[in-house]
């Protein structure tokens, strides 16, 4: 019975990196859902959302990608060092950016669009509408490409109301590695991590990208 139990536990976690589809919904309601069932603790702790966010959203969110993503051009360009000290700050302030935009969740409802037959694609947007009865409807997209190797699927950006938050990084992040170096980024970045998580109930999913 114990085995039967653990067996069980086990399935009910694995997420299908197969489908992008399956697995941008599953892992989104999942975290929706955790988020919902810990509003007290939330509120009381608002560092929760980071753990929610590393442990739920984390796992199949190619952060690595994403992270070139933000450099553009400037990925070639920097040292060895300094690219993999980026991508391993860009993944902490990634969970923190998450973090807080997730918050405007508070169980509302979230309609997934039907899944297509992705047949040989390496990339598809998976397109869902938060609906809110007291606030105008929110539609949100998520970018996700398949990894050559693994042949799974992996999420590296999120679009709300139009507003990719890979375009809103990189547009910020340009002007200051130009004129002041990647380092400056980094510690930027850094500076976020460090500061506490601040939830703003009234902030709109579209203004925290």
């Amino acid at each position: 019975m114990t085995l039967m139990l653990i067996t069980g536990a086990v399935q009910a976690q694995e997420v299908n990196q197969k489908n992008p589809y399956e697995m941008i919904e599953d892992v989104a309601m999942r975290t929706f859902d955790r988020i919902k069932d810990n509003q007290a603790s939330i509120k009381n702790n608002p560092e929760q959302m980071r753990t929610i966010m590393k442990e739920e959203l984390l796992p199949y969110i190619d952060y690595k990608f994403a992270a070139y993503k933000v450099l553009g051009k400037y990925a070639s360009k920097v040292e060895r060092d300094e690219l993999q000290e980026f991508v391993k700050v860009f993944r902490e302030y990634l969970i923190t950016t998450y973090a807080v935009a997730m918050n405007y969740y508070d169980d509302q409802e979230v309609v997934f669009e039907p899944s297509s037959d992705v047949g040989d694609a390496s990339y598809v947007v998976v397109r869902a509408i938060v609906k809110d009865p007291n606030r105008p409807e929110i539609k949100v997209a998520f970018k996700v490409r398949k990894d050559s190797k693994t042949n799974e699927w992996g999420a590296f950006d999120m679009v709300a109301e139009g507003i990719s938050l890979l375009d809103s990084k990189r547009s910020e992040f340009e002007s200051i590695i130009r004129q002041e170096g990647i380092q400056k980024v980094i510690d930027l970045m850094q500076s976020k991590i460090d500061n506490p998580v601040e939830l703003e109930k009234e902030m709109d999913l579209k203004e925290s990208a």
